[in-house]
């Protein structure tokens, strides 16, 4: 097949024509306008840290929005988040509701086909307060309280203390008078651009290389696999949460701003179905879908075939290994999707292929 292009080039941009095999009629050519920039070659040296302080916000997960800043494999960026609601860390109003995200970021070498690993160095809330509600969503929500629960849905303030770590309600009487809870600051948004032919993805919904995934356990000191489905894969993340708890049953976690850091590495020619998460005892997949049945049966799979991949079992070896092992949790409820998240203790599985080969 022969594809061709032509175009002009301004500074380190190029728009112009492509000349395509048609794929609805394999006698005729189609032809479609294009846009390119140049990626710069990697800086000298090792590995660096980049600061970057966004100015504005995606409610999108998209593969269209010009990436905010350029990184390679190895690097690492400072940056921050707001809440849920478009608030910032100085309780200003900077974006349109619904878990706005920062990015995307694009990594430099990273194509369709590949995984890439998102290490979480650093989360900090950086505001004294988060909000929330009391109430429960529907999926969590039983016929004999449905009729009692329709005066829930109030928004409740909480106090973070940052300092001890831990949050209560700013204004609870009664049996929550005197309750606090350590906090365990989370990104409930973590998500790749979705590949050719897909639409942007909603920051309220999720796909097989994240989104508004919700998962507690992506937390300071673990690492989430996503697959990549664009070049530069486009990395977004958001919709902070100082604590959550399995589920996001009260519709909203304690949604708040924070301090990031993370730092990337690009598994070339390694493809994943769906989203992974690694800490440093477990080993997580994540399913996602509409019922959680289906989304049960995501999570199941995704770890057999992690399984397969990384430590060579047979499906038969997978299987005897979930049978005694496996342990199931509940991410998010509150969401069009819900998520299951399948784990098993990394201390009962044998060593990786590649560490056998070494």
């Amino acid at each position: 097949m022969v594809y061709a292009f032509s175009g002009t080039r301004t500074g380190d941009t190029m728009a112009g024509d492509a000349d395509l095999p048609d794929n609805n009629f394999p006698d005729r050519r189609a032809r479609h306008g294009f846009t390119a920039r140049r990626i710069a070659d990697r800086p000298a040296g090792p590995p660096r840290t980049y600061r970057f302080v966004p100015s504005d916000y995606s409610n999108s997960f998209d593969p269209h929005r010009p990436p905010v800043l350029t990184i390679w494999p190895g690097d690492s960026v400072a940056t921050s988040t707001i809440d849920s609601g478009g608030v910032d860390a100085a309780g200003k109003t900077v974006a349109l509701f619904g878990n706005p995200q920062t990015g995307p970021f694009f990594i430099a070498g990273a194509a369709p086909g590949d995984t890439l690993a998102i290490h979480i160095k650093r989360l900090r809330l950086d505001r004294d307060y988060a909000d929330s509600l009391d109430t429960i969503v529907g999926r969590a929500l039983g016929s004999s309280l449905a009729a009692k629960a329709g005066d829930l849905g109030k928004p409740v303030r909480w106090t973070l203390d940052r300092a001890a770590g831990r949050a209560r309600p700013a204004s609870a009487t009664g049996a929550l008078k005197d309750f606090s809870i350590a906090v365990r600051p989370m990104l409930g948004g973590l998500a790749l651009a979705p590949g050719f032919g897909w639409q942007p993805l909603s920051t309220g919904d999720t796909g097989s290389s994240g989104g508004n995934m919700d998962f507690n356990e992506v937390v300071e000191g673990n690492t989430v696999y996503l697959p990549v489905q664009q070049p530069g894969a486009l990395l977004y993340l958001g919709d902070a949460h100082a604590l959550q708890g399995d589920g996001e049953t009260s519709q909203y976690a304690l949604e708040t701003s924070m301090q990031v850091e993370f730092s990337v590495e690009l598994i070339k020619a390694r493809r994943i179905g769906g989203p992974r998460v690694e800490s440093p005892t477990e080993i997580m997949t994540l399913g996602q879908a509409g019922s959680l049945d289906e989304a049960l049966k995501a999570a199941s799979t995704g770890m057999i075939a992690w399984l397969q991949q990384d430590y060579g079992m047979t499906l038969s070896q997978a299987a005897q290994l979930l049978g005694v092992a496996m342990h199931y949790s509940v991410p998010n409820l509150a969401g069009r999707s819900v998520g299951v998240a399948a784990r098993i203790d990394k201390a009962l599985l044998p060593a990786k292929l590649d560490a056998r080969r070494n």
